[in-house]
């Protein structure tokens, strides 16, 4: 039976209520329109006044049940309507120990708080108009209006997947071993946010629990109101007691063998959608799964083990033949380090010592390169830690072990080949040990010894942990964590005189083939492969049939529902750029806020870094690559040494556009140029003896590229780096926009990549920064197909979670923009052998087409004082001599906006191998740094000073904008007053005087003065109270009024009008036609008014002749122009 009530009230406003035995959580909806259907325009309308009651959910009055549940997963804004999700309907999935239960979600429902809309028709999930896999989807928005009738049904399909799970016991964000010693704690403090799958949703519900007082803290969760759910899998296998054969365990009861896995929701998302890893150390599809065998004497084992994507930047494309999904490294070794660095510190500080066993192949390109940059980064950290002590004789902090799975199972023992691992592993298994905990016997004596559960008391503990990858981390790491599973156990039996009987086995590898099925749907849409050889132990045919089926199914899936799941998961999780999350209105928050807004400077400081941005059309020629880079790479330093923090350089056409080239993208010509850049600017900063850069990152569109270098100090202050160079491979119309994540193709009708841009976008601390390179269309009169490839470059482009190029401080555009001179050949030649620069800009075409509104709004360029960069004869300083000769123009551009961008220099550089001369730009850009430690101290400091001035607060006027100057005013009770009113309390009804008044007259029988006095605040000599017969003698000399007389005429008649005869057949218009009825009436004059002759107008001053112009309606009568009514005078 559920524990939990979902009650509504609709007036006097909407109210939802939790409600336990106990304890009601009411959340109520701001003030709004409550005769509107539609969805809350409000502003705030994601602000919620929450209240806690603690007594019987009985005394509600004026509620009705919505429905009943289990606890809340939290809130959530979708479509502007603000919803509470509720858990409906659960199932046991497992039984740790006793009194420790895991609850599998079979189903939720979500509840709006500020409409009724969506509570008929409970049949939702056939009546919406598109599937849950198609809400967010990018294409259905791009192209149609999607009016989904229910926007939460997409979070409610994958909520109630069957692959979340919480508990009503313990915290199961947590694995046994870091829990509480007192494992009856419900620790809501404790959980662990990596874990923690509805923590977006949940977040505003703990923290108004953060603000109650400890005894309502603990009622708030005594009732298990609120909700906590991890994501992964959980189930549970009973052992006869007659399989445990343990000698000195004399109990008959079954023990129970548990397996856990949790995946991380730090870095989710699906298959191709996520790889690699984050600026903050969190890799993809990481989980940590727990085997955990209990037996009657109350004693707990556990090992624990981790699996997560290969832990450096890369990324994957989805293609439609298996095994040809190319992979690319996406920042270089030194870009790399310091996220690898800080996932390997996560690892040993909550794990201890790692052993890292990878299955990735030697042979595969793709997988040999990760697997090389992989040994590389352990290499270094290895290194950089020897001397230090290990966690034990038998294993040092980092060590890894290379197990090439795919060539191994070729072999005669096929997948049996995985037993092998047990002689590459037995010395770390032994060194790493495992969890051991002894208490909750179910087998007590006495009745106070039931009542009272065991302290459980810890024995052994785990000192390191495996971590094992392969390329997806699903079906061949699977496979190896059983047999490191089924080690561990036997390893724990033998030690306590037992043995692995076959029985045991079985429902081990039973336990552990279910697991790897259940992460494998979560993260590519199918169970696992090679499940039937875990399961059995070995392979048949149909296990065969099985694993081609479900890669067939991987294949579709990750190529068309990916994309919606993606989008889906980043909804639960809040990531997308354009969410905003429930707000439960608090006004000491609301005061705490504008106050730490106010006094910013105390945890923000600024610093100023130096961008250096230069572009380069190399005119498809390699050769480049070899020649003196320094005039360019190095120009504008201000001083010998002079470093800036990052330099950005683009490129065009760095390979001559053939069909082949333009239709593939070749990354050998980027990488020669990458290494070119990287020495140049190296070997200056080693004759200075100052930092050296590292390739941050780089992207590539065919012939464009764009390269981000940074100084290796300024590396700790630089996270979230995005730029994918994934390709579309669709044909779309025209300038239709193609694009993945920072690649956009806009040239040969968007179907190959001569033309368009690609960006790379950053956050150094907490400054956005966006840099776009762009080449786009030629030709001199093709200005307008400029314009359109901008608009289509900025508004396609997207980056992870939604994020525009527009969504950023600071931006810098550079590249071929191919914007042309207006002026004849001869006479721009001649003005440049003058010098007069000025009247060039005067015709420039991006000058032109800016000032009038039409490409790059509101984006700034510096003073041009070089001359047109395009088009020289190779190797000289004269314009073009062939045939064609083109006609001088600033091709090459470097464009900028944001506010703490200025520009220090622009100017072009004189190197002669190419038909463009490069451009350079040099930027100051103002940094911001957030003291997040000193702003949450400084928050927790005001708030507890303002709740302390906080007397009364005034629930029916909380969510007033306008009432927030008077939160602080003296309460009610300081001032005699009874304390204010709210939607169940009205001072004026209860317990209090009642809402008639009760002033008594002076002398009985008299009336209040209602004649004498029109005004009871002003001072007058009439009498506050009078006799009924004087007001009755007063009011009938008053009554004695004359009758007003008729309003006389006007001496002037008006001219008598009449119907102006029309033949419909003169109209050939719609709006003639139109007014035929209006015509077929009699025109009358103007009336004069009806109340009085004092404010009649002279005929004279009352009509006036109308001139026909626009103003004369389609069909007027001619007779008509003569007059025009006024308004009469005031």
């Amino acid at each position: 039976m559920s524990t939990l009530r979902v009650l509504c009230r609709d007036q006097p406003r909407r109210s939802i209520a939790l409600a336990t035995n106990d304890c009601v959580l009411e959340i109520t909806q701001p003030h709004v329109d409550n005769t509107r259907s539609g969805p809350a325009k409000n502003q705030d309308a994601n602000r919620y006044l929450l209240e806690a009651f603690f007594r019987s959910s009985e005394d509600l009055q004026g509620y009705r049940v919505l429905g009943e549940g289990w606890g809340t997963l939290g809130l959530i804004s979708l479509n502007n309507d603000v919803f509470i999700c509720v858990v409906t309907s659960s199932s046991r999935a497992a039984t740790v120990r006793p009194g420790e239960t895991v609850l599998k979600i079979e189903n939720v429902d979500f509840y709006c708080l500020n409409r009724s809309d969506y509570e008929y028709g409970e049949d939702y999930q056939t009546q919406s108009r598109f599937a849950a896999e198609d809400i967010g989807s990018d294409e259905l928005n791009d192209h149609k209006d999607v009016i989904t009738d229910h926007p939460f049904l997409a979070l409610k399909r994958l909520l109630s997947d069957g692959s979340f799970y919480y508990s009503r016991d313990f915290n199961l964000t947590d694995r046994i071993q870091d829990r509480s010693t007192t494992s009856s704690t419900f620790g809501i403090d404790g959980l662990n946010k990596d874990m923690l799958w509805n923590s977006y949703m949940i977040d505003p519900l703990l923290l108004f629990r953060s603000r109650l007082s400890k005894h309502e803290q603990e009622k708030l969760d005594g009732s298990r109101i609120l909700t906590s759910v991890i994501r992964g899998f959980a189930g549970t296998l009973a052992i006869p007691a007659s399989a445990l054969q343990v000698s000195h365990w004399a109990s008959n009861l079954p023990s129970s063998l548990t397996i856990i896995s949790r995946l991380s929701s730090r870095r989710a998302g699906t298959r191709f959608n996520s790889r690699g890893i984050d600026d903050d150390g969190n890799v993809s599809n990481f989980v940590e799964t727990d085997t955990i065998l209990w037996s009657p004497p109350g004693i707990t084992f556990s090992y624990t083990q981790a699996r997560g994507s290969v832990p450096i930047f890369w990324e994957q494309t989805p293609g439609l033949i298996p095994g040809q999904q190319k992979i690319e490294i996406s920042r270089s070794f030194e870009a790399t380090q310091n996220a690898f660095e800080k996932h390997f510190d996560f690892l040993e500080l909550n794990y201890g010592a790692v052993h890292i066993m990878n299955l990735l192949s030697d042979t595969k390109n793709g997988e040999l390169a990760l697997s090389s940059e992989f040994r590389k980064h352990v290499a270094k950290r290895s290194a950089a830690h020897q001397g230090e002590s290990s966690t034990s004789f038998d294993h040092h902090l980092l060590r890894m072990t290379d197990f090439d799975f795919h060539a191994e199972a070729r072999g005669p023992l096929g997948y049996e080949v995985s037993n092998l691992i047990y002689d590459l592993i037995k010395r770390a298994l032994n060194g790493f040990g495992y969890s051991l905990i002894e208490g909750n016997n179910p087998e007590k004596s006495s009745l106070s010894d039931r009542n009272q559960r065991d302290v459980p008391r810890v024995i052994l503990q785990q000192e390191g942990i495996f971590r094992t990858n392969c390329l997806d981390c699903l079906d061949r790491t699977n496979l190896v964590q059983t047999i490191i599973s089924l080690m561990a156990l036997e390893l724990y039996l033998n030690q306590r005189g037992g043995n692995m009987v076959p029985e045991i086995r079985m429902r081990h590898s039973a336990l552990w083939a279910d697991n790897g099925d259940a992460l494998s749907k979560v993260y590519a849409g199918t169970g696992a492969l090679k499940s039937s050889f875990t399961r059995h132990g070995k392979m048949s045919l149909a296990g065969a049939f099985a694993d081609a089926r479900k890669s067939a199914t991987r294949l579709y899936v990750n190529n068309f529902a990916d994309k919606a799941r993606q989008n889906t998961i980043d909804i639960l999780l809040g990531r997308l750029n354009n969410q905003v999350p429930v707000e439960l209105y608090d006004p000491v928050n609301d005061i705490v806020m504008a106050e730490l807004e106010r006094r910013a400077e105390e945890y923000t400081s600024s610093r100023n870094i130096r961008i250096w941005a230069g572009t380069f059309n190399v005119n498809g020629r390699g050769d480049g690559t070899t020649t003196d880079l320094s005039p360019w790479l190095l120009g504008l330093r201000e001083k010998e040494g002079d470093n800036p923090t990052l330099v950005v350089v683009a490129f065009q056409e760095i390979v001559e556009l053939s069909p082949q080239q333009i239709m593939s993208t070749d990354p050998l010509p980027r990488m020669t140029w990458e290494n070119s850049v990287k020495d140049c600017l190296n070997e200056y900063a080693d004759r200075f003896k100052t930092n050296r850069y590292v390739l941050l990152r780089s992207g590539q569109l065919v012939g464009a590229a764009i390269l981000v270098y940074v100084r290796e100090d300024a590396l700790n202050d630089i996270k979230n780096v995005e730029g994918s160079v994934k390709k579309a491979s669709k044909s779309y119309p025209r300038f239709f926009t193609m694009f993945t994540n920072n690649t956009i193709k806009t040239g040969l009708s968007g179907m190959a990549g001569n033309k368009g841009g690609c960006a790379i976008r950053l956050e150094f601390s907490n400054t956005r920064i966006c840099f776009v390179t762009a080449h786009l269309a030629a030709g001199f009169a093709n200005y307008d197909e400029r314009n359109k490839d901008y608009a289509t470059i900025s508004s396609g482009m997207r980056f992870r979670y939604n994020r525009s190029i527009e969504d950023h401080d600071a931006i810098i555009w550079l590249g071929d923009f191919n914007y042309r001179i207006g002026l004849e050949n001869q006479e721009v030649r001649q003005l440049i052998k003058l010098g007069e620069l000025g009247k060039l800009y005067e015709h420039d075409q991006l000058n032109l087409q800016m000032l009038a509104g039409r490409t790059f709004p509101f984006y700034s360029e510096g003073i041009i004082k070089f001359a047109p960069t395009y088009k020289y004869d190779i190797g000289t300083d004269n314009y073009d001599t062939s045939d064609k000769s083109r006609i001088p123009a600033w091709c090459d551009r470097v464009l900028w906006k944001g506010a703490g961008l200025k520009q220090i220099d622009y100017r072009s550089a004189n190197l002669k191998t190419s038909d463009h001369r490069p451009v350079l730009s040099l930027f100051d850009c103002a940094i911001s740094i957030v003291d997040e430690t000193q702003k949450e101290k400084l928050n927790r400091v005001l708030y507890d000073q303002h709740r302390s001035k906080l007397r009364t607060i005034a629930s029916g006027n909380l969510l007033d904008d306008d009432n927030d100057d008077d939160v602080l005013l003296p309460s009610a009770n300081s001032l005699g007053l009874p304390p204010p009113s709210s939607d169940r309390q009205k001072w004026w009804l209860d317990n209090g005087p009642g809402a008639r008044s009760n002033i008594k007259p002076s002398t009985q029988g008299d009336m209040p003065n209602i004649i004498g006095r029109s005004n009871p605040f002003a001072q007058s000599n009439e009498p506050e109270w009078i006799k009924p017969q004087t007001l009755l003698e007063v009011a009938s000399s008053n009554w004695s009024i004359a009758k007003p007389q008729r309003p006389q005429k006007p001496t002037t008649l008006i001219q008598q009008l009449t119907p102006a005869k029309t033949n419909m057949a003169q109209y050939s218009d719609v709006g003639a036609a139109n007014n035929r009825d209006r015509e077929l009436k009699p025109r009358l004059p103007p009336q004069p008014p009806t109340w009085g002759t004092d404010h009649l107008t002279p005929e004279a001053e009352r009509i006036q002749p109308r001139h026909a112009s626009a103003d004369l309606l389609d069909g007027d009568d001619p007779v008509m122009e003569k007059w025009k009514p006024l308004l009469p005078h005031r």
